[in-house]
């Protein structure tokens, strides 16, 4: 989940991020039971627009008195969004934030110079069996918000614009498409939309975003002659004119893309930043774990156990 213990080697970071790739198959990684597939960052593509994470989490299902358990941890230098297609999670942070995230809704919380949150499935939930099937991003902050003050802002479903017609209904989740605009703000210029198209139903991507992407997460979707199956991502050159049009089965995507950043990031860990430097501070502040003083607490009601930095 937005815990990210371990990178793959390939992955990029810093100045390793010449090459685009238009098509990208996500990485699996089991997390004990609990299964992600994880499609940015890449080996040569880090980013579509800001978006630098991208994790499909499940379908999951848990039997009574199992459920997700991400213990508090640390972030820098980006804001996390967790959109669920069905389930409940719990999320708390550092800011005293406690809220529960359904399917729909959006959970923006900003890291900016520093924040530590969990999410879990617990109380009540775990009293029957469950179900969790979601997207989790990260979107990296411009160089001029990497240190601003934490926050956290949410809108419930019905808060977001929503396109129906011809066969298709797209939630435009975060930034601008289409004409309209979501509530959340956001510190660039950028589009996240979740798109459910029924078979042949067809929908313009808006030209007019820098970067552009798309995720497939059931069916397929048909771009210029090529089909896309589900759990694949591709990304699109600029200004190319781009239809996205729904296979035999229909299809369910996210639509995402954006400005690109004033340059590549580095990344270990949870933590995200412009330099190097930037990552050592937040690195050697969480190790120290002066919760009372230093640059990271625990979250108010959960801050019984935290997870460690790994060694390397």
């Amino acid at each position: 989940m937005s815990w990210n213990p371990v990178l793959d080697p390939q992955t990029p970071t810093g100045d390793q991020v010449d090459l685009i790739d238009t098509l990208i198959i996500p990485r699996a990684r089991d997390l004990g039971g609990f299964e992600v597939r994880r499609a940015l960052p890449a080996p040569k593509r880090q980013m579509v627009g800001p978006f630098i994470f991208f994790d499909q989490m499940g379908p999951a299902e848990f039997v009574t008195g199992q459920g997700i358990d991400v213990r508090p941890h640390p972030h820098i230098g980006l804001a996390t969004i967790t959109y669920l297609y069905s389930g409940k999670l719990h999320h708390r942070d550092s800011l005293g934030t406690d809220q529960w995230i359904e399917p729909g809704a959006v959970n923006w919380m900003v890291a900016g110079h520093g924040i530590t949150h969990s999410e879990r499935t617990d109380g009540d939930l775990r009293r029957a069996p469950h179900g969790l099937f979601g997207i989790q991003t990260w979107v990296a902050l411009p160089k001029d918000h990497e240190d601003r003050v934490p926050d956290f802002e949410h809108a419930a479903k019905e808060a977001l614009p929503v396109l129906e017609g011809e066969g298709k209904t797209v939630r435009l989740i975060l930034g601008r498409g289409w004409g309209e605009t979501a509530p959340v703000k956001t510190f660039s210029d950028m589009i996240y939309a979740d798109a459910v198209l029924e078979p042949g139903a067809a929908i313009p991507l808006p030209g007019d975003h820098e970067d552009r992407g798309i995720y497939v997460t059931s069916g397929s979707v048909i771009v210029a002659g090529e089909e896309y199956a589900a759990g694949r991502m591709a990304s699109f050159r600029p200004g190319d004119e781009i239809t996205l049009a729904a296979g035999g089965q229909g299809t369910r995507l996210m639509i995402l893309g954006g400005e690109t950043l004033e340059g590549p990031r580095y990344i270990w860990w949870n933590l995200v930043a412009s330099s190097k430097e930037r990552i050592e501070e937040a690195k050697e502040a969480w190790r120290r774990g002066d919760w009372a003083h230093g640059r990271f607490s625990l979250p108010p009601g959960d801050d019984a156990e935290f997870i460690p930095a790994p060694e390397r």
